[in-house]
């Protein structure tokens, strides 16, 4: 039989008949029979480019059915047109001049010829003929769809496709040049759909849910669209009903991961070939997740048997519904091919199997989850690891635990500790520097071999692997300390020559406020301790240096002088000061005179008196309790001199102004008593360095808060 008799199709002379392949498009065929579409079109009126059926057969215009010499893989053919040259062509198609005279060996750039047919490297498809009336060429570029260039330019997707007869809009490339209409056809949505805009939050699946219809119906109406994609105001069309994809006595089916036309007959009872016959031009070595196939038999129930149809509420989870369910994530994942399960909505329509599989795998039990578990206090209960229990709940998150939640436990754990370590179960009161301690070891070797372990959350039960030998204890150039009864950080550093901050520096996670009996730390080498010419006093709660000196009958002066640097407004417990050594007993007010205080005396009009300061007046009298002077009480006035303190607690600096020099004879320090309303008691206390004619211009001063 000739080939003009093929299938009992009758081509006119100059074409011949041919049989409609899967994959085939007009445009392809015109490109390997070196014609064009308009050609293919006049000679098979009444062809549909967009709907070729496999097995239909076409007339070719041409005298041979042999395509011509095609171009090697990784090119295609092009017809040389008017205006082309090779440099313009290596632009359009990204490509270059070399490429294309590599792959056209002979070919004179200088000479080429309308109707020429030579090969482009590449894999863009080449452009339409020029554009019809009433349209313009268009040159995709990156992240173009149909769909998009439709919305841009106030068109639809079918009018595109109209006028560029073959064009695959799941294939578009960069540099194509298609054509775009110039004018709106007056519908944007087809008859039996509807415009819907996108919202907050949408997506196809829960658009198709709400309209009743699948998104493979939607994005059927919007060719190019990206359902990961979608831009709220973006207007899309739905279906009105869901079209009636499958004849009478055949179901829609949606491929899911791991499906062969083989496995999907057996299940549903019927063979390939008779899929394959409802299914023309469906290739059984490409099924693509989420491609919807005609299935033979009757419409089976949304959710396969074994399941039922379940409605996402507020505040659902996958693993929510799965423990609700007696099921898991998985075997819910597994009955909705494509679900989301980061984007449930509201209203969304999933299935859920009525039965679970076996939850846990051989060598794991079911544990529900109770108030106050953590994965690591279940991994210590039942000796195991946190990430033997992730690794059996899949999905699961360990910073949200619920109440009631079921989760598989390892029944055997590996083993728990590395060599050259041992378990230890944390105890009340322990830390892990105490711990370090105690087993001769340091903390950041705890912490190295017990990874994602919280320091400062550590839970009485735990357990937690320990070295059992430990690197050297303490760094070059410092040497392991024992603390005793009394010990503080501040006087450890005062002993040994150092600082708080050095000690710390080398005992990381060390708590200067919880130094226990017993416990070692690292102390840096210093010189040898100060030299105290007397004895060391550690102080105590309450004390003041005025209590001290009182203690040892020592002035306040001679105490400040043994510890130089010492804040006297600063004591803190712990802290040790060298007390000097009792001096041979002085005449009663060594280079000054006796005072005896009369009726009426204050401790202001005293100072103002002699005009000395409060320092002063306890220097000679350390005894004196400044607040309560009796009458007939002897005191020891000295010559003033300054002292130096800084401002106490409770005071704030103030510079004397010009403004504060009274024009009158009154003292400088009574004029600032009153301004600050206070007494000039208070405001000489508040100074006890200075005496009442210090009180001058430029003066810095402390004022009672």
């Amino acid at each position: 039989m000739s080939d003009n008799n093929k299938m009992g199709r009758t081509c006119p002379t100059g074409s011949f008949a041919y049989t409609i392949r899967s994959g085939d498009t007009l445009f392809k065929l015109a490109m390997t029979y070196r014609t064009t579409v308009e050609a293919i079109m006049a000679l098979n009126p009444g062809i549909n480019p967009n709907n070729l059926q496999i097995g239909q057969v076409i007339c070719i215009p041409g005298s041979s059915t042999t395509p011509p010499t095609t171009c090697p893989t990784g090119s295609f053919a092009y017809t040389i047109r008017s205006g082309d040259t090779l440099f313009l062509l290596a632009q359009r198609f990204n490509t270059t001049v070399e490429a294309i005279m590599r792959i056209n060996p002979g070919i004179n750039p200088n000479n080429l010829q309308i109707g020429q047919v030579i090969c482009i490297p590449g894999s863009v498809t080449p452009p339409p003929t020029t554009c019809p009336s009433g349209s313009f060429a268009y040159t995709i570029r990156s992240g173009d769809t149909l769909y998009l260039l439709a919305i841009r330019y106030n068109t639809t997707v079918e009018a595109i496709m109209r006028i560029n007869p073959g064009i695959d809009p799941n294939n578009l490339q960069i540099g194509q040049v298609i054509c775009i209409p110039e004018t709106t056809p007056p519908t944007r949505c087809p008859q039996g759909s509807f415009e819907y805009t996108i919202r907050q939050g949408d997506t196809l699946f829960s658009i198709a849910n709400r309209y009743n219809t699948t998104v493979n119906a939607i994005l059927a109406l919007n060719p190019g669209l990206d359902p990961n994609n979608l831009r709220v105001g973006q207007i899309i069309c739905v279906p009105e009903e869901t079209p009636s994809r499958c004849p009478a006595g055949s179901f829609e089916y949606t491929i899911r991961q791991g499906d062969t036309l083989f496995s999907i007959a057996n299940r549903y009872n019927t063979t390939v070939n008779a899929i394959l016959a409802l299914n023309p031009g469906l290739d059984p070595n490409n099924l693509r997740v989420g491609q919807i196939i005609c299935i033979p038999g009757a419409m089976p129930s949304r959710c396969p048997a074994g399941s039922f149809e379940y409605t996402i509420r507020q505040g659902d989870t996958l693993f929510s519904i799965a423990n609700r369910y007696n099921t898991t994530v998985n075997a819910i994942l597994a009955l909705n091919p494509g679900l989301d399960p980061n984007n449930l909505i509201v209203g969304m329509i999933i299935c859920v199997p009525e039965e679970s599989p076996q939850r846990c795998p051989a060598g794991s039990f079911e544990y529900t989850i109770r108030q106050g578990d953590t994965l690591f206090s279940i991994a210590n209960r039942y000796n195991t690891t946190v990430n033997a229990i992730l690794a059996l709940n899949p999905g699961l998150d360990p910073n949200n635990l619920i109440v009631g939640m079921i989760i598989c436990v390892p029944e055997e754990s590996p083993q728990r500790c590395p060599a050259g370590s041992f378990e230890y179960t944390v105890r009340a009161g322990d830390t892990l520097f105490s711990i370090a301690n105690r087993y001769n070891t340091t903390v950041n070797a705890i912490l190295a071999i017990n990874p994602g372990l919280d320091p400062n959350n550590l839970r009485v039960g735990m357990v937690i692997c320990v070295p059992e030998e430990s690197p050297q204890r303490c760094p070059a150039g410092s040497f392991e300390y024992t603390v005793r009864a009394g010990d503080t950080l501040f006087s450890i550093a005062q002993r040994y020559n150092t600082t708080v901050n050095a000690i710390l520096a080398i005992n990381p996670g060390l708590d200067p406020n919880n130094l226990r009996v017993g416990m070692i730390i690292c102390v840096p080498r210093g010189t040898t301790p100060p030299p105290c010419d007397g004895s060391y006093y550690v102080v105590r709660s309450g004390d003041t240096l005025y209590s001290i000196a009182n203690m040892y009958n020592i002035t306040v002066a001679r105490l400040m002088a043994a510890n130089p640097g010492v804040d006297p407004n600063n004591l803190r417990v712990g802290m040790m000061l060298c007390i000097p050594r009792c001096e041979e007993p002085m005449p009663p007010c060594p280079g000054g005179t006796i005072y005896v205080v009369r009726a009426k005396d204050s401790l202001s009009s005293i100072l103002l008196r002699f005009n000395i300061s409060v320092m002063d007046l306890m220097e000679g009298n350390p005894d004196i309790n400044i607040d309560k002077l009796e009458v007939g009480q002897e005191l020891c006035i000295l010559p003033h001199r300054d002292r130096g303190c800084p401002c106490p607690k409770g005071t704030r600096p103030y510079v004397i102004l010009r403004a504060d020099i009274p024009e009158d004879d009154e003292p400088v320090v009574v004029y600032l008593a009153k301004k600050f309303n206070m007494t000039v008691s208070n405001l000489l206390k508040a100074n006890p360095n200075l005496a009442p004619e210090d009180f001058v211009e430029g003066l810095r001063i402390c004022i009672p808060k």
